[in-house]
C-alpha cells in the first residue's frame, strides 16, 4: 500500500515538473518552486529506498517467523508424545496390601 502511495506521489511530482518545464519557459516560474519540487523528488526517492530496505527486512523477519512456527509445531508434537509416554509408563498406585502380596509372590 505504501509503495502504491509513493508511486502515486512520484507521478504527481513528475507531472508538476513537466508542467513547470512547459509553463516555466513562458512565464519564468519562480526558482523557489522548482527547487522545492526537486527537494520533494529527492525526499520521495529517499523514502522509496527506505521502504525497499524495510520490505527486505520484513521478508527476512517473516521467513524467521515461519521457521519458528515450523519448529514450534514440531516441539509441541514431541512434547505431547513425551507426556503421553510418561503417562503410560507411570506405575499404577497400589495399596500396601497389594504390594505385600506382590512381594510374597515374587519371593
Amino acid at each position: 500500500e505504501l509503495e502504491n502511495q509513493l508511486a502515486t506521489k512520484t507521478k504527481i511530482l513528475d507531472e508538476l515538473k513537466q508542467s513547470l518545464a512547459v509553463n516555466g519557459s513562458a512565464e519564468q516560474a519562480p526558482e523557489a518552486l522548482s527547487l522545492r519540487i526537486a527537494e520533494l523528488c529527492d525526499m520521495v526517492d529517499s523514502i522509496v529506498s527506505q521502504v525497499a530496505q524495510l520490505k527486505t527486512s520484513m521478508q527476512s523477519i517473516l521467513e524467521q517467523w515461519r521457521a519458528y512456527d515450523e519448529v514450534y509445531v514440531e516441539v509441541s508434537l514431541m512434547t505431547m508424545r513425551y507426556l503421553y509416554c510418561i503417562d503410560q509408563c507411570k506405575p499404577s498406585v497400589l495399596s500396601l496390601e497389594a504390594l505385600k502380596n506382590q512381594v510374597k509372590t515374587l519371593q
